[in-house]
């Protein structure tokens, strides 16, 4: 392909995934998939060098773009030789045209960097919401060491604050090599596996993770239980959850799997009332802190589903609390950076519930926020999150 034609090519794909934003169809992932499997011609550099162009113009527009021409124009403002190639040729562009719309900049929609300002993030913090996120492994102990997955893997790898976390390339192919199917290893964010750190797992306990979805925390604990003990991974998605027997055969994590039916879950799990040494909720949430891998989804948030999110968590926090024995702790997780969905929510927990009190774990990235804790892209480099542990009291 020319270019130009690269360059059409990335402003389809983005008026493709403009429309589903705006109806909450599919996501970036999929459509551009969909795109390249309907056009089997376009060789791997086109297809990387498209795809670049449309997620290079997702993260250069703050708001929703009136239209796919008018968010790659919005990349043209900063590069010269980007503008050169809207050159009428064929399969490219039309030329630009004096007062063309123009998509409009910045991190998120208005009202959202609102919300953003007032959780403490500034333009620093927001910028680096929306970089490239690279690919982190977690060792899996249960098999190998940190450093001797190191020494086997094809590509160099990088340590990060995680202790048992290695840091690839982004885009880097590590689910095609044999140390993943052997187990070796889990894909997972450093931050995803220093919120799991924040449970502070031994062996021998009963552990509840309550929101598992496909089980990347889930297998982490399974690992600090070192297989002993017991431990219950459950979720109300079917499709999510049903990827992690699976992914715990290959990792050798011995995990009590349970579908929970919406609105029955506490009644579900009514035989654990009181008994669990600790709880892992990682609740449903607005994902701010994953825009780094999904920067189209700013578009889709608005003020009604970030409502719907807050009734979930307070629900699933409800539901977990229960769970949880005398002397034992909860986890609460959000991978989002908005005060209302992780400060103030286990703000809000805590008053209406004196029986619970704040712990600090010993933690290698990160700091205090709230009565919790808070990794971000820009400080630390991993994925945003809140959470917080709690421990029941005794009396």
């Amino acid at each position: 392909m020319t270019p130009s034609a690269r360059v059409q090519a990335a402003i389809d794909i983005l008026d493709a995934v403009i429309a589903a934003a705006r109806g909450q169809g599919a996501s970036a992932d999929r459509i551009a998939a969909e795109w390249f499997r309907a056009r089997r011609f376009v060789g791997s550099k086109d297809r990387r060098a498209i795809r670049d162009l449309a997620w290079n113009a997702i993260r250069a527009c703050g708001d929703v773009p009136s239209s796919g021409r008018a968010a790659m124009l919005r990349l043209v403002r900063d590069d010269a030789a980007l503008s050169a190639l809207f050159d009428g040729s064929n399969y490219g562009p039309a030329s630009i045209q004096p007062g063309e719309p123009v998509a409009a900049g910045g991190a998120a929609p208005p009202w959202l960097v609102d919300q953003l300002l007032a959780s403490g993030l500034n333009d620093d913090e927001q910028a680096a919401l929306l970089g490239r996120a690279p690919l982190d492994l977690r060792a899996n102990t249960l098999k190998t060491s940190r450093d001797k997955l190191r020494t086997c893997l094809p590509i160099g790898a990088e340590l990060t604050a995680a202790p048992n976390a290695l840091r690839l390339p982004s885009g880097a192919a590590a689910e095609s090599w044999p140390e993943f199917a052997e187990g070796l290893f889990e894909i997972q964010d450093s931050g995803s596996q220093i919120a799991s750190m924040a449970l502070t797992v031994q062996p021998e306990e009963a552990v509840i993770d309550l929101c598992a979805g496909a089980g990347g925390k889930t297998l982490s604990l399974g690992a600090a239980m070192r297989n002993t003990g017991k431990l219950v991974a459950c979720d109300i998605d079917r499709a999510r959850l049903s990827r992690l027997p699976d992914r715990a055969a290959r990792a050798g994590v011995l995990v009590e799997i349970q579908l929970l039916n919406p609105g029955r879950e506490a009644e579900m799990l009514g035989h654990w009332t009181g008994k669990a040494d600790a709880v892992m909720i990682d609740a449903p949430c607005s994902g701010t802190g994953t825009w780094r891998r999904n920067p189209e989804a700013r578009w889709r948030l608005d003020a009604r589903a970030l409502a719907r999110y807050h009734a979930m968590q307070a629900n699933v926090l409800d539901i977990g609390a229960a769970l949880v024995r005398p002397g034992g702790r909860l986890t609460y997780v959000v991978c989002s950076l908005l005060d209302a969905e992780g400060a103030d929510r286990i703000g809000r927990f805590l008053s209406e519930n004196p029986g619970w009190e704040v712990a600090l774990p010993d933690l290698p990235a990160g700091q205090a926020h709230g009565q919790g804790w808070r990794l971000t892209p820009f400080r630390d480099g991993t994925d945003g999150f809140f959470f917080a542990t709690i421990v029941r009291r005794v009396n």
